[in-house]
């Protein structure tokens, strides 16, 4: 195999064990099998991959793909989804709050991410910005407004670090930065999806508080998130893309 493409078109079937003409052209991006396994069940249809690094399921032209967790598996999914060309790749995320108003359950529509995660720089210099794509934002923020919720604003900081919550120092630059939220993969995702010509957006949730030492995500506090606010997240994401199908919205604005 000598190209990109010949590469790609193999490793997807490869990671998920399903074959490139059985995956969706709007696809949902998350970290935790529970979203896959939801989306399984609303639409009755199988959980693929359950032997293979990522777990997936298709309904329609909808798949979701969990990934796993962190900017390497972010930017390898990005480019193992090249194969397929997708129409939109949205990532259902969860993030820790910095600013004190983003309390845990609440929604934020990033509008850019700060690029703290390395693996981005393979693909573009650091000054390139990490952005959406500004029509499936849109169409997020509409779908939100839908389902009678609010959102939270602003820039996302990923970094590749996951262990920092005891770090001082690094809070304090969480702070002075102005970031909203802090997650491992946003950042990733913007800057591959351009690179790979793919329209790509987010919509986190805010699952803890690390900033200070009470709000540090445990295995209790994750499971409340997951109970009360997964259902939520996963469907505004899902009627976001269909939204997108139903109307027949391009989201590919950017000039890649």
């Amino acid at each position: 195999m000598e190209t990109k493409q010949q590469i790609v078109a193999n490793w997807l079937p490869r990671y998920t064990g399903v074959p490139l003409k059985q995956f969706g052209r709007y696809i949902l991006l998350t970290n935790f099998d529970r979203y896959v396994e939801l989306f399984a069940n609303w639409h009755r249809v199988p959980v693929h991959g359950r032997h293979k690094p990522m777990l997936s399921a298709t309904a329609g032209n909808i798949t979701i793909i969990n990934f796993g967790m962190g900017s390497a598996t972010a930017a390898t999914v990005m480019d193992l989804l090249s194969a397929i060309n997708p129409k939109a790749v949205l990532f259902l995320g969860k993030c820790g709050g910095v600013k004190h108003r983003a309390k845990i359950g609440d929604l934020i529509l990033p509008i850019a991410a700060i690029r703290g995660d390395g693996t981005s720089n393979d693909y573009f210099p650091p000054e390139v910005p990490a952005l959406p794509a500004f029509a499936l934002q849109k169409a997020i923020s509409t779908t939100i407004r839908d389902h009678k919720r609010d959102y939270w604003t602003g820039t996302i900081y990923t970094t590749n670090r996951r262990v920092w919550e005891h770090d001082k120092t690094f809070k304090a630059y969480l702070k002075k930065i102005r970031a909203m939220a802090v997650d491992m993969e946003t950042a990733t995702i913007f800057v591959t999806g351009f690179a790979n010509e793919t329209p790509t957006g987010a919509l986190l949730l805010v699952s803890d508080e690390p900033m200070t030492p009470e709000g540090v995500k445990t295995t209790a506090s994750d499971k409340k998130v997951d109970d009360e606010h997964v259902i939520a997240h996963l469907r505004i994401g899902l009627d976001s893309l269909k939204q997108l199908i139903n109307k027949g919205v391009t989201v590919k604005h950017l000039k890649f």
